[in-house]
């Protein structure tokens, strides 16, 4: 089968699924928006196909003159930024696929699915909103975007069973995918007889790095402990936050406890799970994270947010812990509760990576992804 995907970036968290579709002898076609500067190509180089030249404009516009001052300013271009049409469609009836996985109800997926529906390609919406939902919205701009969108939708948030929520007929679950990489009889742990806690996020404020920071400062006179952050930094307002990050381990003399890095390219990644004992994601905002289950992967215990979209991903008291999100006295306890028994630390990762096996597989998401395909091709 040919599968082809529109998406503003090649995002890390697709890497282990398009290595099953290639093994699986797939053909795939990957579009995306623009590229970041950390992404895997291992098994897919996308074609970074990039803005129609009249919405460029806009955006420079936006960013740079109405919204100058604000971070958030430029993921505008996801939801609104249109495609260079005639390229696009040259490539869609190039590759000519089989199913079709479109990112966002957004200007580039519209554009893109117009164009699929034309040709006949059957199309899948995926986002991250969860799977227990409230009531479709029915104003006239909602039911325009709807038209404009597939009718199948597919997620990997499950979000939470409660009054005024439910699962639609086209709504389908599909996890995240990370294949297993280390197993906890084939990795150390506490070395130096220290706790190394990793957290791994942008360098933005909603990720709480800050909040990390105090939660560890206040525990680290009550045993070893190490702290690892590990963040993109590339744009001037993550660059503006690390150095906030950077100033904060120097103010309160946490240099021996803290350590701060930037840009890790992919293919050193696995040497910092690997010298890891902890993984801790304590963003706030977080649609869906896939980081937890590469620190899963790598059987380590993990703990989030409880408003992380994927925090079903981690069983409180079995794999992990969840904290009450933007709660420092919550973090610190979570923490302290896990440093205080190492060896349900170490239980807890292997729990973790027997999840990741059963779970978050790519059979599971291939399976998923035909039977939607087949129930496209009913109607």
């Amino acid at each position: 089968m040919k599968f082809l995907y529109v998406a503003p970036r090649y995002h890390t968290n697709q890497t282990d699924i398009m290595k099953g579709l290639i093994e699986h002898g797939h053909e795939v076609c990957f579009i995306s928006h623009y590229a970041a500067l950390i992404e895997d190509y291992s098994y897919v180089t996308p074609i970074v196909l990039g803005y129609s030249p009249l919405y460029r404009l806009i955006d420079a516009l936006y960013v740079k003159v109405i919204r100058r001052k604000d971070p958030e300013a430029i993921v505008f271009k996801i939801q609104h930024g249109f495609p260079p049409i005639l390229r696009l469609r040259k490539i869609i009836s190039d590759f000519a696929p089989d199913v079709v996985i479109l990112r966002e109800r957004s200007a580039y997926s519209m554009a893109a699915y117009l164009i699929c529906r034309k040709k006949g390609y059957p199309c899948i919406l995926y986002n991250q909103n969860p799977l227990w939902s409230g009531p479709k919205k029915t104003d006239p701009a909602h039911r325009i975007v709807d038209r404009l969108s597939p009718k199948l939708r597919m997620t990997p948030v499950m979000g939470t069973q409660k009054p005024g929520t439910s699962i639609k007929e086209n709504d389908y679950f599909v996890p995240f995918v990370m294949e297993p990489r280390r197993g906890p009889e084939e990795r150390n742990y506490f070395a130096d007889d220290t706790v190394h806690i990793l957290c791994i996020g942008k360098y933005e404020l909603r990720k709480h790095h800050l909040l990390l920071l105090q939660a560890v400062e206040e525990l680290s006179e009550a045993g070893k402990l190490h702290l690892t952050l590990i963040g993109e930094a590339t744009n001037h307002f993550q660059k503006e936050y690390c150095a906030q990050v950077r100033n904060y381990v120097s103010e309160h003399h946490m240099e021996g406890v803290v350590t701060v890095k930037t840009n890790v390219p992919r293919s050193k990644m696995e040497a910092e799970y690997l010298a890891a004992d902890l993984y801790v994601i304590p963003s706030t905002r977080e649609m869906a994270s896939v980081s937890q289950l590469e620190a899963m992967s790598y059987a380590l215990p993990v703990i989030c947010s409880d408003t992380n979209g994927t925090a079903c991903y981690v069983e409180d008291g079995i794999t992990g812990f969840q904290f009450q999100d933007c709660s420092l006295q919550d973090l610190k306890d979570k923490l302290e509760k896990m440093l205080s028994d190492r060896s349900r630390m170490k239980a807890m990762g292997a729990a973790g990576y027997r999840a990741l096996k059963e779970k978050y597989n790519f059979e599971i998401y291939y399976e998923t992804i035909q039977r939607m395909s087949e129930k496209i091709s009913e109607k």
